[in-house]
């Protein structure tokens, strides 16, 4: 466990292959918000319910997320839409992880400034991992390699029950496991709330340029 004086909290609220304990990994994962084949009806059904992919709006910005390693428990995904203050409605991945501990954490965001471009750059996590609880991420892109156990893909978003407060509309493609690790994590998303959030080694800059995470 990391010292106090260490730690920042937060608080708010590819080739497939089977292995014995019944895992699925899956090299070069990515998900892309949801699958194509899916995206116009489930999208367009949440739209007309009113299924948003966050609590508030989000920026017009997206940001981005690298770990050497994540690890959480009870995980579930389905499409919804995510909307930001200009108006503007993008397809989302609206992920749930109960629990989850990631190593070597990178967050970045790409700023337009008067004097030109800037990076906003957070990183924690080097020593000790970054601890999240009850985390719901808007996900536009996720690439790594990466395990589930016990996985489900295409149950109705409805019947989702691996992970707390994560049922979507009636007829929604979803998707969840009782694990799931990515290495090599990279991650773009629109929004991430989480009950408590635990920054091990924090360290946040303003960096001219270009810095971004990946």
């Amino acid at each position: 466990m990391a010292k106090a004086s260490d730690e920042a909290e937060v608080s708010q609220a590819g080739p497939e292959q089977a292995d014995g304990s019944g895992g699925t990994r899956w090299r070069r994962f990515a998900l892309v918000a949801i699958p194509g084949f899916v995206a116009a009806a489930v999208l367009g059904g949440m739209t007309t319910q009113g299924l948003l992919a966050a609590s508030f709006a989000v920026s017009g910005d997206s940001f981005k997320m690298a770990a050497d390693q994540l690890r959480g428990d009870g995980f579930a995904q389905y499409g919804d839409v995510a909307e930001s203050v200009d108006g503007e409605s993008r397809p989302v991945g609206l992920s749930y992880v109960d629990s989850a501990e990631l190593d070597n954490l990178c967050m970045s965001s790409l700023w337009e400034l008067p004097i030109g471009e800037a990076t906003l750059v957070i990183t924690a996590g080097e020593n000790n991992p970054v601890e999240g609880s009850s985390m719901v991420i808007d996900i536009e892109q996720l690439q790594g390699n990466a395990e589930f156990s016990e996985i489900e893909i295409g149950r109705d978003a409805s019947t989702l029950d691996k992970a707390d407060g994560a049922q979507g509309p009636a007829g929604g493609f979803g998707l969840q496991s009782d694990n799931i690790t990515v290495d090599d994590m990279e991650l773009t998303s629109w929004a991430v709330t989480a009950g408590t959030l635990r920054l091990s080694g924090l360290g946040l800059a303003i960096q001219p340029g270009n810095n971004e995470c990946f």
